[in-house]
């Protein structure tokens, strides 16, 4: 089998270098790649657009690697490795090639099992066989594998133990076993970046495991617990695969997918069951906002969310600020029947704290249908487009040249000047 894209080259100093440290033990790319070959498709990396490889050995990938640099040597490739990066405790190598014209991307791990003893926590790693790294991935599809020839001269050999090849025919995303949920929920994210990226679907028997394990929420932790207290795959973890696909994927399908399979549940009930999500983050990337806080906005419990998902400081401040602005209107305009007319908006909408983006993402709110914010639409609206961009006629240096001395007295009389042009407009 031919890898398109990939130099021959390379798959010839791996197989070598493989050979030299560890006789008889196989190498093998592993994951998107293969699975993309089967699919002819370039398996690229998300965030750079390199050609992206996985590989995993039986033995000692750091030792592969050091090989890896002497068989580059050996066919007149010296340099090709442009840099290296070790990641984890288990030595998974990073590397950036120059190889045959081209810069590529290749991870060298050792092949390794996994066991979960706590469900939705990180799992115990312990070295494996290649059999055993397959079988600790998420769905068929990604548990194929291209084994290197030995000498480098025959075209690598397809291993695909748990019928990986027919459910690309099939266009299904299968779970490799009963408890692949409960071990790892956020298996269910990448299922829906793949199935947005490839037009799958879930497998019918996938599709009523996630079913099953939504149902009898096997986790430790509950929505309601304290948010530092979820495990990683409730938490951190959730987060960054939901960046991926916000960032990376084509999202509305990405997202449809979880909601139909009955996944945002892991985010929030109310997530799961609200279905105008679609606009909302539509109006967030029209006013430049980040989806992630557009999506959370509509949680039950916005900050605790925040929290456990462990947004940057930047997005649960915006969060923090769009609810202190949502306290302040419910109690001034819904109760108190202030904001009337353009001048009283402005001053709620310009108090000091209230930031422009939590205006924006009010407006969001408001756009997705998003009660008290819906009622205020409509002002919302002519205050980001119209109203604050309204300045007094005078500026200060002509205040200044009519004798107005700078200090409170000014600023207070430029406003007075704004509010008089504000006044004429239109609620």
């Amino acid at each position: 089998m031919q890898i398109p894209g990939v130099p021959q080259v390379l798959l010839e100093a791996i197989a070598a270098a493989q050979e030299a440290v560890a006789p008889g033990a196989p190498v093998a790319l592993v994951g998107g790649a293969v699975r993309d070959v089967l699919l002819h498709r370039v398996h690229n990396d998300p965030w750079r657009g390199l050609l992206d490889l996985d590989l995993v050995v039986e033995g000692s990938g750091a030792a592969l690697v050091d090989q890896l640099a002497q068989e580059f040597a050996n066919r007149g490739l010296a340099g090709a490795i442009t840099g290296s990066q070790v990641h984890g405790a288990y030595g998974t190598v990073e590397l950036e090639l120059g190889v045959a014209g081209q810069t590529l991307l290749l991870d060298v791990a050792t092949a390794r099992l996994e066991s979960y003893g706590v469900p939705a926590e990180n799992p115990q790693v312990r070295f494996g066989a290649l059999a055993d790294d397959l079988a600790r991935r998420d769905f068929t599809i990604n548990a194929m594998a291209l084994v290197l020839a030995a000498a480098g001269s025959s075209s690598p050999s397809l291993l695909d133990p748990h019928g990986g090849q027919a459910d690309l025919e099939r266009r299904q995303l299968r779970l490799l076993h009963p408890q692949s949920l409960r071990d790892d929920p956020t298996r269910l994210l990448r299922g829906a970046r793949y199935a947005a990226r490839l037009g799958f679907d879930l497998a019918p028997q996938s599709l009523a495991a996630a079913a099953r394990t939504m149902a009898a929420w096997p986790w430790p932790w509950r929505h309601g617990d304290p948010p530092d207290q979820a495990p990683a795959a409730l938490g951190t973890r959730l987060r960054m695969e939901l960046e991926l696909l916000l960032e990376r994927e084509p999202w509305p399908q990405a997202l449809a997918a979880l909601q139909r399979w009955g996944a945002l549940v892991l985010l929030d009930p109310q997530l799961q069951v609200d279905r105008n999500w679609p606009r909302r983050l539509r109006w967030a990337q029209r006013l430049g906002l980040p989806l992630m806080v557009a999506l959370v906005a509509c949680a039950a419990d916005p900050l605790a969310l925040a929290e456990r998902l462990q947004l940057p400081h930047a997005q649960h401040k915006l969060l923090a600020s769009w609810l202190a602005l949502l306290e302040r209107l419910v109690e001034e305009v819904a109760v108190g029947g202030a904001a009337g007319d353009a001048v009283s908006w402005c001053a709620l909408l310009e108090a000091p704290g209230c930031s422009a983006d939590a205006v924006a993402l009010g407006l969001v709110c408001s756009a997705g249908g998003m009660e008290p914010w819906r009622q205020w639409r409509r002002s919302l609206l002519r205050w980001w487009w119209r109203w604050r961009h309204i300045q007094a006629p005078l500026q200060a240096s002509d205040l200044i040249a009519q004798g107005l001395k700078p200090g409170p007295a000014l600023g207070a009389r430029l406003r007075q000047l704004r509010a008089e042009v504000l006044a004429a407009e239109r609620v």
